[in-house]
């Protein structure tokens, strides 16, 4: 009897055809503006400037009771480069692990959990992992609304 191998086959990638890029983060929560003031503080995020006659259209459909502004939140980065935050008002998947996270980096990682725990953090545990003599240690902390990311 032959033996099937059980490696999955990659398709081989050619970069330069790769056409998607990641445009924003979502986050479904409960209070969008206030879970963007989180991000803002914890990531120097800022929030998004839409040129004047969107705001002006956006303006409008607000004075109509059209959009709700309590609804949504994005924010971006200040060099422009890397993904938007966006903060819409829907029902979370409950889920018992992070399974999608955002993974922070800080030089000093105790101190930055007191400063993100000051913002409305919580922190979760401390893990840690070892191969060989090299030790990975990583904080993982619920944001206000419990959505989970960890600090290393």
């Amino acid at each position: 009897m032959r033996r099937q191998s059980r490696h999955i086959s990659r398709p081989v990638v050619n970069n330069s055809a790769v056409a998607s890029r990641l445009g924003n983060i979502t986050f479904a929560c409960e209070r969008p503006v206030e879970l963007a003031e989180f991000w803002r503080a914890a990531l120097g995020y800022e929030h998004i400037e839409l040129p004047p006659h969107v705001m002006e259209q956006v303006q409008t459909a607000i004075d109509a009771g059209e959009i709700d502004p309590t609804a949504w939140a994005m924010l971006v980065p200040p060099d422009g480069g890397g993904p938007r935050l966006l903060f819409q008002r829907r029902p979370k998947t409950p889920t018992e692990s992070i399974p999608i996270h955002l993974d922070l980096n800080a030089e000093d990682p105790d101190a930055e959990a007191e400063r993100l725990v000051a913002l409305g953090a919580t922190v979760v545990e401390h893990k840690s992992s070892r191969i060989g003599d090299i030790e990975e240690r990583c904080i993982v902390m619920r944001d206000p609304e419990g959505n989970g990311f960890c600090l290393q």
